[in-house]
């Protein structure tokens, strides 16, 4: 089985798309040797974030097994996780200094 998502760490609530994924698919990934599908709520584009469990606003982001930020709104399972309804640690680099 190949998979088409990447978690590194059990604690991670989310997964990275390894291509990109279309709303309504039924994905395989890995979490440790055990092989998990994921129905999506949304399309995902290649190396963007999918929840992997609900998660409750104000919730931690974690990847890699560490906080990369939190969800600003509720992100159901298998949905887009990204800048719309998360807000990183570090700041969007999109923005500038004013």
């Amino acid at each position: 089985m190949q998979s088409q998502a990447l978690v590194i760490n059990p604690k991670d609530n989310v997964a990275t798309a390894l291509v990109s994924l279309s709303a309504g698919q039924t994905i395989k990934y890995f979490l440790g040797k055990e092989i998990k599908e994921l129905t999506l709520l949304d399309n995902i584009p290649r190396g963007h974030k999918i929840a992997l469990q609900d998660i409750s606003e104000g919730q931690e982001i974690i990847k890699y097994g560490e906080s990369i930020g939190s969800s600003v709104i509720v992100i159901k399972k298998g949905q887009h996780v990204h800048v719309h309804n998360m807000q990183s640690q570090r700041g969007r680099g999109d923005w500038q200094n004013i």
